[in-house]
């Protein structure tokens, strides 16, 4: 099965933004890509005013733009996450990520657990200002195989991935907008240590270049295997310096999958009733 996850550089410019996700997908879907992954916050992205002000409902635009475009290429789509609407103009939102068949049906919507409420120089940010976290792990059914849904800041917490492990995923998806701050420490050791603990697939798709003054992505998509092996790696800024955007694939072997769960057993060697949570 062959999966493709897209880089690009989104704004508060929305037309903008699914026009170049449109042209990424395409892309993506004429290299064999059966399985599509779109960064986090890939419609709109900005300030946090720009955020509240793009907000939609979960069947909004940009769920039907998705809608129609995973029916169109007849892929599974992971659609990034958007800045789900409340119910009502005074609740709070969620980061959500919905994902789509080839038919164009939702398959699974997810909204992000883990919130990015930081102080790292060069990477403060407080995502909780505009976001409400949400409270579910899912694992989607899709013809590409259970995924587990994740997103960006998640990456650090690993019970999320064990969870979505152990509810069947084989896959799991990162639609991100890692910080250019943390990113070249973290990012790759964190996505290869979520797939080698769980012995999954990795398939993570980040934002790139600059929104704005402030807001810096450090980019990196990328594919990794169950061993932990990068597949796929699509650069940082300097390897798309005119901001448009590129596609990485790889081919997600379950043989493969399957070999290294066997000879190194490890989800098979857990003992869960030794482990306890401290008060």
């Amino acid at each position: 099965m062959r999966a493709a996850a897209v880089q690009l550089t989104a704004t508060a410019d929305k037309a903008a933004n699914l026009a170049n996700a449109t042209r990424l997908v395409d892309d993506a879907a004429d290299r064999g890509a059966e399985l599509v992954v779109l960064p986090e916050m890939f419609n709109c992205l900005g300030t946090g005013a720009e955020l509240a002000a793009g907000a939609e409902p979960l069947d909004g635009p940009t769920a039907r733009w998705a809608s129609a475009t995973a029916a169109r290429r007849g892929v599974t789509l992971v659609a990034g996450t958007f800045v789900e609407a409340g119910a009502t103009p005074a609740d709070r939102r969620r980061n959500t990520c919905t994902v789509w068949g080839p038919d164009g049906g939702r398959l699974a919507v997810y909204r992000k657990i883990h919130l990015f409420d930081v102080s790292v120089p060069g990477a403060e940010y407080q995502e909780s200002s505009v976001i409400e976290p949400g409270d579910e792990v899912v694992v989607a059914g899709t013809p590409a195989g259970p995924i587990g849904l994740t997103v960006c800041y998640d990456v650090r917490f690993p019970e999320l991935y064990r969870l979505v492990t152990l509810g069947g995923a084989t896959i799991v998806t990162v639609p991100a907008a890692f910080t250019a701050r943390t990113g070249p420490p973290h990012w790759e050791l964190l996505l290869r240590a979520r797939a080698v603990e769980n012995q999954v697939f990795v398939v993570a798709a980040g934002q790139v270049g600059a929104t704005n003054e402030t807001l810096r992505w450090h980019g990196h998509s990328m594919i990794v295997d169950p061993w932990g092996t990068v597949l796929a790696d699509a650069g940082g800024s300097d390897e798309d310096p005119d901001g448009k955007g590129s596609v990485i694939v790889a081919d997600l072997d379950p043989a493969e999958q399957d070999r290294v769960r066997s000879v190194l057993p490890s989800l098979a060697n857990r003992r869960p009733s030794a482990y306890r949570w401290p008060d």
